[in-house]
């Protein structure tokens, strides 16, 4: 696989939009550029969960300039991934195109869980090795992602709708701070944080590290203020809550270490933070200068490096799932050929195929009768390290449509489906059919013809006909693709 000495990585958050730019020297990343643009992304949201106009419109700016930046750098060493916002946004789905346009680069939203496993790989990276097991926790605009690891690879990985604007926005939103907004903000938060307080406790991890905007802002004013010696302390929040509580109002606080964009956000943050100290035991956090952003630079790096995250949950899926892998590694063989034959696919959609040939039974472990409804199912819903939701949707369709009526898609019914996409389908449901008899195929000679609207294959002579099961499928194969007036000759 290619590789690049330059990558970087766009964090679409829903407080600050940042962008990374990092020199790639071995397994080593050294920082060249960073933006940050504080967008509220989150503050946008309607009651009813949609981006506002005004929210978009800064957001868009945003990315015209950061497009500026990534201009002149290789399209496959860019990684842009959006979160809890982008997640929750009822017309995310109108926004993204709007966005891709404007940052010139694809971006791809992320599930809570795999925003933490980003952010722990970023934070694990700036930090001195230790035999301790780390809580880390990275309270966002959005959401708040905490994450028990070792070394560089996380264990437990839990995100909670909760973050630093959308809780400001709920209980302080006209800025007033007083008894009962604070003692309601840190409720609620206790509330939220009770639910995964098992998995997280004092007695799961030996030390705390905070990530992100909220930790730092935090840190920085409990430490400039003389109210901790190091990092985030109960006896430090309790001390900057008595100063909010004198205050009275955001406007009024003026502290050293907080700044005038952090200012609008910074009860909620804090709230948030009291809330986990109190209902995870915790006494000291100490703070990490990285978090997601350097996650994804890293987990990019890990893809050129022949450690592609997304490539060990295939074989862990492989494996709980108990799929027949030497049928799964049959249909790739003979996926692969026909790709190869077709010659029309990219290195990242080969990829595609790959997987979505090793794991297209993957809905046996469900039920036999239509498997692959229940193998695409798995493939959207579960929680799969390394795969942006957009990634498992690509995976899922494969797998939907690697057999019956294509019709019966609305994406294949309404001609939505993307070109090479349409293709990978195409050659995952030869493969399975060719395959069908859970034997090797032995096709030493095939040609395939892939162009727009026609599909063609030719076998080795008297091959089908000492095969009429084959024979017949591949005819009704053909009728399902004539249906969506895509033309398919077969010799």
């Amino acid at each position: 696989m290619k590789t690049y000495d330059t990558l970087a990585a766009v964090d679409l958050g829903s407080n600050s939009f940042r962008l990374e730019v990092a020199r790639v020297a071995g397994d080593q990343l050294y920082p060249l550029d960073s933006l940050k643009e504080t967008v509220r992304l989150a503050g946008g949201l309607t009651a009813d969960k949609y981006l506002d106009d005004a929210t978009q419109a800064r957001a868009l700016a945003c990315l015209h300039r950061f497009g500026e930046r990534l201009r002149g750098l290789s399209p496959e060493a860019i990684r842009c991934v959006g979160t809890s916002a982008l997640r929750v946004a009822k017309n995310a789905e109108e926004f993204i195109p709007k966005a891709e346009i404007a940052l010139g680069h694809p971006i791809e939203i992320v599930a809570g869980r795999e925003e933490a496993r980003l952010i722990y790989l970023g934070v694990a990276h700036s930090l001195p090795a230790s035999p301790d097991r780390r809580l880390v926790v990275d309270i966002g605009g959005g959401s708040t992602e905490f994450i028990i690891g070792h070394g560089l690879k996380p264990h437990e990985r839990e995100s909670l709708h909760m973050g630093c604007v959308n809780f400001s926005q709920r209980f302080f939103d006209r800025g007033v701070l007083d008894k009962t907004s604070l003692k309601a903000a840190e409720t609620a938060a206790r509330v939220e944080v009770e639910r995964i307080a098992r998995e997280f406790s004092r007695d799961n991890w030996q030390q705390a590290i905070g990530a992100s905007g909220t930790a730092r802002a935090l840190r920085e004013i409990l430490e400039q203020n003389g109210w901790s010696p190091r990092g985030i302390t109960v006896d430090g929040l309790a001390m900057l809550r008595s100063h909010m509580l004198k205050a009275g109002h955001v406007d009024a606080l003026d502290l050293a270490g907080l700044t005038r964009d952090r200012r609008p956000v910074i009860a909620g943050g804090f709230a948030i933070m009291a809330g986990l100290f109190a209902e995870l035991g915790i006494a000291q956090m100490d703070v990490a200068e990285t978090a997601m952003r350097e996650g994804i630079l890293y987990d990019l790096l890990g893809r050129f490096h022949q450690q592609d995250m997304r490539e060990a949950t295939v074989d862990e899926f492989m494996r709980r799932y108990h799929i027949d892998t030497q049928q799964a590694a049959r249909v790739k063989r003979v996926a692969m050929k026909l790709m190869t034959a077709a010659g029309k696919l990219d290195d990242n959609e080969a990829c595609f195929l790959d997987w979505a040939a090793r794991l297209h039974e993957i809905g046996l472990s469900v039920s036999h009768g239509g498997y692959h409804r229940h193998s695409g199912y798995i493939l959207e819903n579960a929680d799969m390290p390394g795969f942006s939701r957009t990634e498992q949707a690509r995976l899922a369709l494969l797998a939907r449509a690697q057999r019956g009526a294509l019709v019966k898609l609305p994406t294949f019914a309404d001609g939505s489906v993307p070109e090479p996409d349409r293709l990978m389908v195409w050659l995952l449901r030869q493969a399975v059919i060719l395959c069908r008899s859970r034997a090797e195929p032995r096709l030493p000679d095939l040609k395939v013809e892939a162009n727009g609207k026609r599909f063609g294959l030719v076998l080795p002579d008297g091959w089908l006909e000492r095969r009429p099961l084959t024979r017949r499928a591949l005819e009704d194969e053909m009728a399902y693709w004539q249906a969506l007036g895509v033309k398919y000759a077969l010799a």
